[in-house]
């Protein structure tokens, strides 16, 4: 299995300093600052390539876990919100909220909120944030 790289640069202080953060492939190239990752200001941030791991992820593994229950997707889409907050001297990712829509030919709302669930709890990402209060909503769509 290949190994995946990146790397990130931070210039400066916390406050006042910036940062950048590139994947190896060059699809991912952006800056960061103090502001980008805690307050509203413009720029990436690290949440948020979690946020689009796990939204990557999920969607992938929904859809082959159904495949491999016979009952392939059509289409799943995920949302993901990756919340960082202030907990005690530090800072936090607290939660990771998921937002799915899948369509599904021929599979009910019980089969597909466990086949949901059992994806939330299995996906390499999901276990790779498994100290993170990840939440799940799920709507199949016809």
């Amino acid at each position: 299995m290949p190994t995946r790289k990146a790397s990130a640069t931070w210039e400066g202080g916390l406050r006042g300093g910036t940062g950048s953060f590139r994947g190896e492939s060059g699809a991912i190239d952006a800056s960061y600052s103090f502001g980008s990752r805690f307050t509203d200001a413009g720029g990436s941030n690290p949440e948020e390539l979690l946020a689009a791991a796990e939204a990557a992820c999920f969607s992938m593994a929904l859809a082959a876990g159904l495949e491999a229950a016979g009952t392939p997707a059509t289409r799943v889409h995920t949302d993901a919100a990756c919340t960082v907050e202030k907990v005690e001297d530090g800072f936090k990712i607290t939660t990771m909220r998921l937002t799915v829509r899948a369509q599904i030919p021929g599979v009910d709302d019980a089969t597909f909120q466990k086949a949901a669930e059992d994806t939330k709890k299995n996906c390499v990402v999901s276990k790779a944030l498994s100290s993170v209060d990840i939440q799940l909503q799920a709507t199949l769509e016809s």
